[in-house]
């Protein structure tokens, strides 16, 4: 395999199609959790497909039928599921688009695929052969409180609705979220929860700070030793603002995972080092999320953990025997 200081190089000429896989409710915050993929890696060679598109009925005609869009019936996983086998061979697609603005679908769009492909929604892991072909997969699962204020947030802001409109629909959707959404966290290789912060509410919904937990399967393989500590140093001397971390063991889905527990907010100095760590383990860079003299939330610890389980995921695959120009 080339140097890893190419690996941006390597992932823009391999024909492998990298596949992200992001599950979870409506408005709990999935795009949040891939920001430092796509803010690495660019957009020549990040692209998202929201699993929205491929809802079988529009707004009105699932109002006729009483269901909502988490029953399995209500989305054509055939298509989606045809669509990411044509994308991971590098082929383009005509990706249908559902228009959350009238509930309607717009006529099909041309879409090609870049090398690292990100698929959201609530049903990525639904069937055996959407997971065989997704790479590596994330589950967001945030407090149901914390998902109800994003919900209203957003789809008053974003949508137009009203916030009894809001509420009303999460009531509604609510039994077909346990019966089909939540399970899907028993095929996870990591898992997000997200509480209010232990510091207040004050500040979750004032300066983004929340209870960030992220579970983990243990890593099969990793590209060598590697340092990702957290230099108390900074912390001692530098920080002025709360800030904790937790390690324990949780079942998730049956499952005993690895559960790294952040709140609060981290300097600039702390949060460098770490990035350097990473930058120095994978040899992706600039990896540069936090601004000198900033804090970067507990949200964002969290997302740059990700990130390097994500690339010491490609890097495993580039580096296998005869996969993706392995040797």
């Amino acid at each position: 395999m080339p140097p890893s200081s190419d690996f941006k190089r390597v992932i823009a000429e391999s024909p492998y199609v990298f596949i992200i896989g992001v599950a979870g409710d409506s408005g709990s915050g999935k795009t949040t959790f891939t920001r430092a993929i796509r803010a690495i890696f660019g957009k020549d060679l990040v692209s998202t497909i929201t699993i929205d598109d491929y809802h079988r009925y529009d707004r009105q005609e699932r109002k006729e039928l009483g269901i909502t869009p988490l029953v399995p019936e209500a989305n054509r996983f055939d298509l989606l599921e045809e669509h990411l086998e044509d994308l991971k061979a590098g082929k383009s697609i005509q990706k249908p688009v559902y228009n959350h603005d009238n509930g309607k679908f717009d006529p099909p769009v041309p879409f090609s695929p870049t090398k690292i492909l990100i698929v959201e929604g609530l049903h990525p892991f639904i069937t055996e052969k959407l997971r065989d072909l997704i790479d590596f997969k994330l589950y967001v699962d945030p407090d149901p409180g914390v998902k109800r204020a994003w919900k209203i947030k957003r789809d008053v802001e974003q949508r137009g609705y009203s916030p009894e409109a809001v509420i009303a629909e999460m009531e509604e959707r609510k039994p077909d979220y346990e019966r089909y959404v939540a399970p899907q966290r028993g095929f996870a290789d990591a898992v997000i929860r997200i509480g209010f912060s232990k510091y207040g509410r004050e500040a979750s919904e004032n300066r983004n700070v929340y209870h960030v937990t992220l579970c983990q399967n243990e890593i099969d393989r990793s590209i060598r030793n590697v340092d990702l500590s957290i230099d108390l140093f900074p912390i001692f001397s530098l920080a002025q603002r709360d800030f904790m971390v937790e390690f324990t063991t949780e079942d998730v889905e049956g499952r005993a995972m690895g559960a790294l527990t952040f709140d609060g907010e981290l300097n600039y100095t702390v949060v460098r080092k770490l990035e350097r760590n990473i930058e120095i383990q994978t040899q992706v860079q600039p990896i540069n999320l936090v601004k000198n003299g900033a804090y970067l939330t507990a949200g964002g610890i969290a997302q740059l953990i990700l990130a390097w389980r994500i690339i010491n995921r490609r890097i495993a695959i580039e580096s296998a025997p005869g996969v993706a120009g392995g040797e």
